[in-house]
Protein backbone atom coordinates (compact mmCIF):
# COMPACT_ATOMS: atom_id res chain seq x y z
CA UNK A 1 0.00 0.00 0.00
CA UNK A 2 3.11 2.02 0.83
CA UNK A 3 4.24 1.19 -2.29
CA UNK A 4 1.44 2.30 -4.15
CA UNK A 5 1.13 5.65 -2.72
CA UNK A 6 4.18 6.63 -3.79
CA UNK A 7 3.66 5.13 -6.91
CA UNK A 8 0.63 7.81 -7.01
CA UNK A 9 2.14 10.67 -5.61
CA UNK A 10 5.11 10.50 -8.22
CA UNK A 11 3.14 10.59 -11.26
CA UNK A 12 0.88 13.45 -9.74
CA UNK A 13 3.90 15.35 -9.66
CA UNK A 14 5.62 14.44 -12.59
CA UNK A 15 1.65 15.13 -14.32
CA UNK A 16 2.31 18.94 -12.77
CA UNK A 17 5.60 19.18 -13.67
CA UNK A 18 4.84 18.56 -17.54
CA UNK A 19 2.11 21.06 -17.10
CA UNK A 20 3.86 24.02 -15.10
CA UNK A 21 7.16 23.20 -17.50
CA UNK A 22 4.99 24.72 -20.16
CA UNK A 23 3.94 27.49 -19.24
CA UNK A 24 8.25 27.90 -18.08
CA UNK A 25 6.42 28.81 -14.01
CA UNK A 26 10.35 28.37 -12.76
CA UNK A 27 11.01 31.86 -14.09
CA UNK A 28 9.25 34.67 -12.41
CA UNK A 29 7.71 37.47 -13.70
CA UNK A 30 9.21 40.09 -11.28
CA UNK A 31 12.84 38.64 -12.06
CA UNK A 32 15.41 35.72 -11.25
CA UNK A 33 16.29 37.14 -8.37
CA UNK A 34 12.65 37.84 -6.67
CA UNK A 35 12.00 36.25 -3.13
CA UNK A 36 8.73 37.38 -2.02
CA UNK A 37 6.70 36.39 -5.09
CA UNK A 38 2.70 38.11 -4.92
CA UNK A 39 3.84 40.21 -2.38
CA UNK A 40 5.18 42.54 -5.33
CA UNK A 41 1.10 43.10 -5.90
CA UNK A 42 1.43 45.06 -2.66
CA UNK A 43 1.98 48.94 -3.76
CA UNK A 44 1.90 52.26 -1.26
CA UNK A 45 -1.53 53.49 -3.23
CA UNK A 46 -3.39 50.44 -2.43
CA UNK A 47 -2.32 50.50 1.12
CA UNK A 48 -3.71 54.07 1.07
CA UNK A 49 -6.85 52.54 -0.52
CA UNK A 50 -6.98 49.83 2.17
CA UNK A 51 -6.49 52.10 4.95
CA UNK A 52 -9.84 53.78 3.77
CA UNK A 53 -12.17 50.80 4.56
CA UNK A 54 -11.86 51.13 8.28
CA UNK A 55 -15.06 53.29 9.93
CA UNK A 56 -16.00 51.77 12.83
CA UNK A 57 -12.45 50.70 14.80
CA UNK A 58 -13.29 47.68 15.21
CA UNK A 59 -10.60 44.67 15.06
CA UNK A 60 -10.52 40.95 14.79
CA UNK A 61 -7.83 38.72 15.82
CA UNK A 62 -7.44 36.15 12.82
CA UNK A 63 -5.27 33.92 14.32
CA UNK A 64 -6.23 31.23 17.04
CA UNK A 65 -4.88 30.10 20.26
CA UNK A 66 -2.15 27.19 20.06
CA UNK A 67 -1.15 24.96 22.80
CA UNK A 68 -0.17 20.73 22.80
CA UNK A 69 -3.73 19.83 22.16
CA UNK A 70 -4.33 21.77 19.07
CA UNK A 71 -4.51 19.14 15.96
CA UNK A 72 -2.25 19.61 13.35
CA UNK A 73 -1.02 18.26 10.31
CA UNK A 74 0.65 14.65 11.45
CA UNK A 75 3.74 14.68 12.88
CA UNK A 76 3.53 18.23 13.87
CA UNK A 77 3.05 19.24 17.48
CA UNK A 78 3.42 21.70 19.53
CA UNK A 79 4.14 22.15 23.49
CA UNK A 80 5.34 24.90 25.72
CA UNK A 81 6.68 25.09 29.14
CA UNK A 82 7.24 27.80 31.91
CA UNK A 83 10.06 28.07 34.21
CA UNK A 84 11.65 30.04 36.70
CA UNK A 85 15.29 29.92 35.98
CA UNK A 86 17.67 30.74 38.59
CA UNK A 87 14.99 31.51 41.01
CA UNK A 88 15.04 27.99 42.93
CA UNK A 89 15.37 28.56 46.78
CA UNK A 90 15.10 31.85 46.53
CA UNK A 91 12.92 34.55 47.57
CA UNK A 92 13.48 36.33 44.75
CA UNK A 93 16.05 38.42 42.65
CA UNK A 94 18.22 41.63 44.51
CA UNK A 95 16.78 43.61 47.64
CA UNK A 96 13.23 44.11 45.54
CA UNK A 97 13.06 40.41 45.50
CA UNK A 98 12.23 40.16 41.99
CA UNK A 99 10.32 37.05 40.44
CA UNK A 100 10.00 36.21 36.87
CA UNK A 101 8.57 33.99 34.26
CA UNK A 102 10.19 32.18 31.10
CA UNK A 103 8.90 29.82 28.28
CA UNK A 104 10.40 27.51 26.13
CA UNK A 105 8.92 26.24 23.20
CA UNK A 106 8.84 23.15 21.26
CA UNK A 107 7.45 22.12 17.89
CA UNK A 108 6.98 22.89 15.06
CA UNK A 109 6.04 26.06 13.39
CA UNK A 110 2.97 24.76 11.26
CA UNK A 111 1.02 24.53 14.09
CA UNK A 112 -2.29 26.59 14.28
CA UNK A 113 -3.06 29.91 12.42
CA UNK A 114 -0.04 29.86 9.70
CA UNK A 115 1.53 31.22 6.56
CA UNK A 116 2.87 29.28 4.44
CA UNK A 117 6.73 30.92 2.84
CA UNK A 118 7.59 30.30 -0.55
CA UNK A 119 10.05 27.59 0.34
CA UNK A 120 7.37 25.26 1.84
CA UNK A 121 5.92 23.65 -1.21
CA UNK A 122 7.48 22.43 -4.77
CA UNK A 123 7.11 20.37 -7.72
CA UNK A 124 9.91 17.31 -7.96
CA UNK A 125 12.23 19.33 -5.49
CA UNK A 126 11.87 22.69 -7.05
CA UNK A 127 10.14 25.47 -5.59
CA UNK A 128 9.67 29.24 -6.68
CA UNK A 129 11.23 30.89 -8.95
CA UNK A 130 13.20 27.81 -10.25
CA UNK A 131 15.08 27.30 -6.46
CA UNK A 132 16.21 23.78 -6.78
CA UNK A 133 16.09 22.14 -3.08
CA UNK A 134 19.70 21.28 -2.98
CA UNK A 135 20.69 24.77 -3.87
CA UNK A 136 18.79 26.54 -1.41
CA UNK A 137 17.79 24.38 1.73
CA UNK A 138 20.03 23.56 4.31
CA UNK A 139 18.78 22.21 8.02
CA UNK A 140 19.98 25.20 9.39
CA UNK A 141 17.66 27.10 7.90
CA UNK A 142 16.42 28.03 3.60
CA UNK A 143 19.55 30.34 2.20
CA UNK A 144 16.60 31.76 -0.16
CA UNK A 145 12.92 32.30 0.32
CA UNK A 146 13.13 32.45 4.46
CA UNK A 147 9.71 33.75 5.85
CA UNK A 148 12.12 36.94 6.96
CA UNK A 149 12.12 37.91 3.49
CA UNK A 150 8.01 38.35 3.55
CA UNK A 151 7.47 41.98 3.56
CA UNK A 152 4.69 43.42 5.66
CA UNK A 153 1.42 42.16 4.57
CA UNK A 154 -1.19 44.95 4.54
CA UNK A 155 -3.94 44.90 2.54
CA UNK A 156 -7.92 45.24 1.44
CA UNK A 157 -9.29 42.13 2.76
CA UNK A 158 -12.26 40.36 1.17
CA UNK A 159 -13.73 37.36 3.47
CA UNK A 160 -15.96 34.73 1.05
CA UNK A 161 -18.51 33.51 3.19
CA UNK A 162 -18.79 30.00 2.26
CA UNK A 163 -21.23 28.51 5.07
CA UNK A 164 -23.70 31.39 4.70
CA UNK A 165 -23.52 30.86 0.34
CA UNK A 166 -24.78 27.01 1.39
CA UNK A 167 -26.97 27.83 4.45
CA UNK A 168 -25.30 25.79 6.96
CA UNK A 169 -22.79 26.22 9.76
CA UNK A 170 -20.05 23.82 8.61
CA UNK A 171 -19.40 22.93 4.74
CA UNK A 172 -19.39 20.04 4.03
CA UNK A 173 -16.06 18.29 3.42
CA UNK A 174 -14.73 17.71 -0.24
CA UNK A 175 -16.77 20.73 -1.27
CA UNK A 176 -14.40 22.38 -3.80
CA UNK A 177 -14.65 25.82 -4.65
CA UNK A 178 -14.34 27.18 -7.70
CA UNK A 179 -14.87 29.85 -10.42
CA UNK A 180 -18.57 29.77 -10.21
CA UNK A 181 -18.96 29.09 -6.58
CA UNK A 182 -16.26 32.15 -5.73
CA UNK A 183 -17.96 34.30 -8.59
CA UNK A 184 -21.53 33.91 -6.80
CA UNK A 185 -20.16 34.58 -3.44
CA UNK A 186 -18.78 37.86 -4.34
CA UNK A 187 -21.89 38.44 -6.18
CA UNK A 188 -24.54 38.00 -3.85
CA UNK A 189 -22.30 39.73 -0.94
CA UNK A 190 -21.29 42.96 -3.19
CA UNK A 191 -17.65 42.59 -3.01
CA UNK A 192 -15.08 42.51 -6.29
CA UNK A 193 -12.04 40.71 -5.81
CA UNK A 194 -8.86 42.88 -7.17
CA UNK A 195 -4.94 42.82 -7.28
CA UNK A 196 -3.65 43.45 -4.37
CA UNK A 197 -6.14 41.34 -1.63
CA UNK A 198 -5.89 39.03 0.57
CA UNK A 199 -8.97 36.65 0.41
CA UNK A 200 -10.41 34.57 3.03
CA UNK A 201 -12.71 31.45 2.83
CA UNK A 202 -15.46 31.59 5.60
CA UNK A 203 -16.46 27.38 6.00
CA UNK A 204 -17.70 26.84 9.60
CA UNK A 205 -14.39 23.58 9.66
CA UNK A 206 -12.04 25.71 12.67
CA UNK A 207 -15.40 25.24 14.82
CA UNK A 208 -14.69 21.56 14.68
CA UNK A 209 -11.21 21.85 17.22
CA UNK A 210 -11.76 20.65 20.66
CA UNK A 211 -15.63 18.90 18.89
CA UNK A 212 -14.45 16.53 16.73
CA UNK A 213 -10.92 16.98 16.43
CA UNK A 214 -10.65 13.47 13.88
CA UNK A 215 -13.03 15.00 11.55
CA UNK A 216 -10.83 18.26 11.51
CA UNK A 217 -7.98 16.72 10.33
CA UNK A 218 -9.22 14.20 7.81
CA UNK A 219 -10.55 16.39 4.99
CA UNK A 220 -11.91 19.55 4.50
CA UNK A 221 -14.47 21.98 2.01
CA UNK A 222 -11.55 24.19 0.34
CA UNK A 223 -10.57 25.91 -2.53
CA UNK A 224 -10.74 24.13 -5.88
CA UNK A 225 -7.65 24.12 -8.65
CA UNK A 226 -9.96 25.86 -11.19
CA UNK A 227 -10.42 28.29 -8.19
CA UNK A 228 -6.65 28.83 -7.56
CA UNK A 229 -6.22 29.31 -10.98
CA UNK A 230 -8.69 31.96 -10.96
CA UNK A 231 -7.81 34.34 -7.84
CA UNK A 232 -4.14 33.66 -9.14
CA UNK A 233 -5.12 35.62 -12.19
CA UNK A 234 -6.60 38.08 -9.94
CA UNK A 235 -3.16 39.35 -8.82
CA UNK A 236 -3.88 38.33 -4.93
CA UNK A 237 -1.14 38.40 -2.50
CA UNK A 238 -2.41 36.14 -0.06
CA UNK A 239 -5.52 33.10 -0.39
CA UNK A 240 -6.71 31.90 3.53
CA UNK A 241 -9.01 29.82 4.98
CA UNK A 242 -10.62 28.61 8.52
CA UNK A 243 -9.05 25.36 7.73
CA UNK A 244 -5.84 23.46 8.51
CA UNK A 245 -4.97 23.15 4.46
CA UNK A 246 -6.85 25.88 2.30
CA UNK A 247 -7.84 23.03 -0.49
CA UNK A 248 -10.33 21.27 -0.80
CA UNK A 249 -9.57 17.13 0.51
CA UNK A 250 -10.38 14.75 -0.58
CA UNK A 251 -8.54 16.19 -3.58
CA UNK A 252 -10.28 16.70 -6.78
CA UNK A 253 -8.02 13.86 -8.31
CA UNK A 254 -5.09 11.95 -7.64
CA UNK A 255 -2.63 14.79 -7.68
CA UNK A 256 -1.57 15.83 -4.31
CA UNK A 257 -1.52 19.33 -3.04
CA UNK A 258 -2.05 20.56 -6.40
CA UNK A 259 -3.39 23.69 -4.99
CA UNK A 260 -0.53 24.72 -3.10
CA UNK A 261 1.86 23.83 -6.72
CA UNK A 262 -0.34 26.33 -7.94
CA UNK A 263 0.13 28.85 -5.22
CA UNK A 264 3.30 28.66 -3.62
CA UNK A 265 5.83 27.62 -6.34
CA UNK A 266 4.43 28.03 -9.95
CA UNK A 267 2.50 31.38 -8.78
CA UNK A 268 4.32 33.11 -5.18
CA UNK A 269 0.50 33.89 -3.87
CA UNK A 270 0.92 32.79 -0.24
CA UNK A 271 -1.53 30.20 2.00
CA UNK A 272 -2.97 31.44 5.34
CA UNK A 273 -4.45 28.71 7.52
CA UNK A 274 -6.35 28.09 10.24
CA UNK A 275 -8.04 31.72 10.04
CA UNK A 276 -10.64 32.63 12.72
CA UNK A 277 -12.98 34.45 10.30
CA UNK A 278 -16.04 33.32 12.60
CA UNK A 279 -16.87 37.11 13.75
CA UNK A 280 -15.82 38.47 10.37
CA UNK A 281 -18.66 36.20 9.19
CA UNK A 282 -21.08 36.84 11.69
CA UNK A 283 -20.65 40.90 11.39
CA UNK A 284 -21.01 40.45 7.58
CA UNK A 285 -17.55 42.20 7.63
CA UNK A 286 -16.97 41.17 3.79
CA UNK A 287 -14.08 44.29 3.13
CA UNK A 288 -11.49 45.26 5.74
CA UNK A 289 -8.36 46.20 6.44
CA UNK A 290 -5.98 42.91 6.47
CA UNK A 291 -2.18 43.75 8.60
CA UNK A 292 0.40 41.20 9.08
CA UNK A 293 3.62 41.07 10.36
CA UNK A 294 4.62 37.31 10.64
CA UNK A 295 7.68 36.18 13.54
CA UNK A 296 10.50 36.38 11.13
CA UNK A 297 12.45 33.10 11.84
CA UNK A 298 15.28 33.27 9.76
CA UNK A 299 15.34 30.65 7.24
CA UNK A 300 11.76 29.00 8.39
CA UNK A 301 9.64 27.42 5.67
CA UNK A 302 6.48 28.90 7.70
CA UNK A 303 5.71 31.03 10.72
CA UNK A 304 2.96 31.02 13.35
CA UNK A 305 0.59 34.18 13.00
CA UNK A 306 -1.91 36.18 14.22
CA UNK A 307 -3.49 38.82 11.14
CA UNK A 308 -5.76 41.52 12.30
CA UNK A 309 -8.53 42.58 10.71
CA UNK A 310 -9.88 46.17 10.83
CA UNK A 311 -13.17 47.86 9.94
Amino acid sequence: MRQALVLCCSAALLGSVSAANAQDWTKSKWGPNDEIGAANYMKPELVVKAAQLVKTGKTYALGIPVDSKTPAYPPRSFKVTIVQPGQAGIPGLGPSKTTYNDDIIEGWVGVGSQIDGLGHIGVEHVYYNGNKLLEFADPTGLKKLGVEKIPPIVARGVLLDMAAHYGIDVVKEGTAFNVKEIEEVAKKQGVEIRQGDVVLFHTGWLSLIGKDDKRYGAAEPGLGVEGAKYLVGKGVVAIGADTWGLEVLPFESKNVFEVHQILLPMNGTYILENMDTAELAKDKAYEFLFVLGQPRFKGAVQSMINPIAIR
